[in-house]
């Protein structure tokens, strides 16, 4: 039997850990070319996003095996959430353990979060094509907001949006 998972807000010395596991994830699933991607340098700087959401980390036997980030509407860090709703955004395992139980946790715990806010409902951005988020989203009871989907600047890229209303 599997150890249990604890969800903890992260502190500075968690910020290298969870920089690895955003790497890791990433790039292991082939998302990105390399570390010195913009996008991977920006979501690898885990002080940025502290400084501007919560994040939050799945521990396992002390050590530290994913992350999220979660935000109100209103923090300034938000992409998508709407007035009364809550928002996560990077949500990465480890891969050496996905599909273990943390992403499930941390979900859960972003969702209480949101509830004890009085928030209505839970929004994200995943990226097209990613199969392992896409899959895992609506096991979790969130549904695709095709009307909500944004664009990459300069690109033509849609992003999909998913919400699950509390």
């Amino acid at each position: 039997m599997r150890p249990p998972v604890t969800i903890r807000e992260a502190t500075p010395e968690d910020y290298p850990d969870i920089a690895r596991i955003v790497e890791a994830a990433y790039l292991g699933a082939g998302y990105f070319e390399g570390p010195e991607h913009p996008y991977m340098r920006q979501i690898a700087d885990v002080s940025y996003r502290a400084a501007r959401g919560t994040v939050l980390v799945a521990e396992r036997d002390g050590r530290v095996i994913a992350s999220v980030t979660v935000m109100a509407h209103g923090d300034g860090f938000e992409q998508v959430a709407g007035a009364g709703e809550y928002e996560f955004r990077l949500l990465v395992v480890d891969p050496d353990v996905q599909r273990t139980g943390a992403a499930s946790a941390l979900v859960a715990d972003v969702e209480a979060r949101a509830r004890r806010a009085g928030a209505t409902a839970v929004v994200l951005t995943t990226g097209e094509g990613w199969e392992a988020p896409n899959a895992l989203y609506p096991r979790l009871g969130y549904e695709r907001a095709p009307e909500r989907d944004w664009p990459i600047p300069e690109t033509d890229i849609m992003l999909p949006v998913y919400i699950k209303r509390l």
